[in-house]
């Protein structure tokens, strides 16, 4: 693995974590919009081999290579280390397939003005999400409702922003998508408070590259384990 990056500029306050596994064809655009609206990008190849670069050598997009493709939740982890190690004050997640707008960051980091952690909430118009994902999302929030005690609304969606006293405060287990529900709870169990902002359903004709059993193992593996430290 790569290990953490440091950044030239150190007042820099707001920063993206980006995992990017084979995204050649929307991986410039998702980067350099995102551009408008944080300091810094940290770009994690998590062991991408379809011959994609990055041409627009921003000296504000840090790329870290990771020596295979471990996992969403490994990619993020080398993220948040880099962002850790810089001190940056607040951590968007996103993905590289252009589900998620970057317009809307600015509403996600809003929402920091009442919560630690900021979701963004899909659910609102699910009109063009794919039957099994609202299925699952639904059983998969309501699980975690239970277990965190908070309301959870759309706990599959990576569009978030933390406050880096949370990242600096939970550490993941799990390498794979199940990351993303380990943080919530993790969150959850520390007291950090867990908020939602409406952001839109975005689907093109990307093949998901979450596997459906593996997944479902995941989550039930992250839901019935003792994750404190």
């Amino acid at each position: 693995m790569s290990s953490s990056k440091a950044i030239k500029n150190n007042s820099f306050q707001i920063c993206a974590v980006i995992p990017f596994y084979n995204e050649k064809e929307t991986l410039g655009k998702i980067l350099n919009e995102t551009l408008n609206y944080v300091n810094v990008i940290f770009a994690v190849n998590d062991g991408s081999d379809d011959g994609w670069i990055y041409e627009n050598n921003n000296d504000r997009v840090y790329i870290i290579n990771l020596d295979r493709n471990y996992g969403k939740g490994k990619a993020l982890s080398a993220g948040f280390e880099a962002a850790k190690k810089n001190g940056i004050d607040k951590i968007i997640t996103l993905d590289a397939d252009l589900q998620h707008d970057p317009k809307y960051i600015p509403q996600l980091l809003k929402g920091l003005s009442l919560y630690d952690v900021v979701i963004g909430n899909r659910l609102k118009n699910i009109t063009d999400m794919p039957i099994q994902r609202k299925m699952s999302n639904k059983l998969t929030s309501f699980l975690l409702s239970i277990k965190t005690g908070q309301k959870i609304i759309d706990s599959q969606c990576g569009f978030r922003v933390y406050r880096l006293e949370v990242i600096k405060s939970i550490q993941t287990r799990y390498p794979g998508f199940e990351a993303e529900s380990e943080m919530i709870i993790r969150a959850a169990e520390k007291g950090y408070k867990i908020g939602f902002v409406d952001v839109p359903t975005i689907y093109g004709n990307e093949t998901s590259k979450m596997k459906p059993f593996q997944a479902i193992i995941g989550f039930l593996r992250v839901l019935f384990s003792s994750t404190r430290n």
